[in-house]
């Protein structure tokens, strides 16, 4: 178990997590990882436990690579020291038999950000217009910082407004690749999971080529393409493009 300091103070019931998760908590997600929010020391934590890897992979974890759940802590650190928004790591646990990977845990601050980028697929109303560039220069920072998320999707960017400034923090973050440039073809690229409209991808691409000082027709020329390549390879868009 390695605790962020700032949360020393969670450390005994950090240390029965792992027995009592089951059985507490509410659960918010359910399917191949679980995800359960609890109140503890007057802060609402989310718990993520990635599930038990097979086999192989149980080898692979144990003495070769990262468990996910210590790569998202490692990397929401680092997000978080670049400025990049983030949930706050507060721990994360492994959990070992025979020295083989078993469950693994995440535990974090629930973000006060509310809101899923998802809404410009599903509950789409013009007032959204108004985050498009602020979520460009979102990313745009996170790519000029060397960190390129290889799942940015609608479900993984959070955003909403705070003191009247549009705010955004990026989660399941265990598949990132941090401290290397980002290319504007690999940021194009990274973006092909969002399924929004032309003019969405128009609007982004100009403010994202302001940010990181880049050509913005290029940048949209990459970033259409990237999209229509990505949701036409048999795929079923949820948005009809304008």
């Amino acid at each position: 178990m390695i605790i962020n300091p700032q949360y020393e103070h969670l450390r005994s019931w950090l240390e029965t997590l792992p027995h009592t998760f089951p059985q507490t908590g509410k659960v918010i997600y359910d399917a191949r990882n679980q995800i359960r929010c609890f109140e503890e020391g007057g802060l609402i934590l989310c718990v993520k436990r990635f599930h038990q890897p097979h086999f192989l992979n149980r080898l692979i974890y144990s003495y070769f690579k990262r468990s996910k759940a210590r790569r998202s802590y490692e990397n929401g650190m680092y997000l978080l020291r670049h400025g990049i928004g983030t949930p706050d790591p507060i721990a994360y646990i492994e959990e070992k038999k025979c020295g083989l990977m078993g469950y693994s845990y995440l535990v974090t601050l629930q973000s006060r950000l509310t809101r899923l980028n998802r809404e410009f697929t599903l509950n789409y109303t013009p007032e959204l217009d108004a985050t498009i560039r602020p979520l460009a220069r979102f990313t745009a920072r996170m790519h000029e910082a060397g960190i390129l998320h290889y799942d940015y999707s609608p479900g993984n960017i959070l955003w909403d407004y705070v003191d009247g400034e549009c705010q955004f923090e990026v989660i399941d973050i265990n598949r990132m690749r941090i401290g290397h440039p980002v290319t504007l073809k690999e940021g194009a690229k990274s973006l092909r999971r969002i399924c929004a409209t032309t003019s969405f991808f128009v609007t982004f691409a100009d403010e994202y080529a302001k940010a990181r000082k880049l050509d913005s027709k290029e940048c949209e020329r990459w970033i259409l393409y990237y999209r229509n390549r990505f949701w036409g390879n048999g795929k079923k868009a949820q948005y009809n493009y304008d």
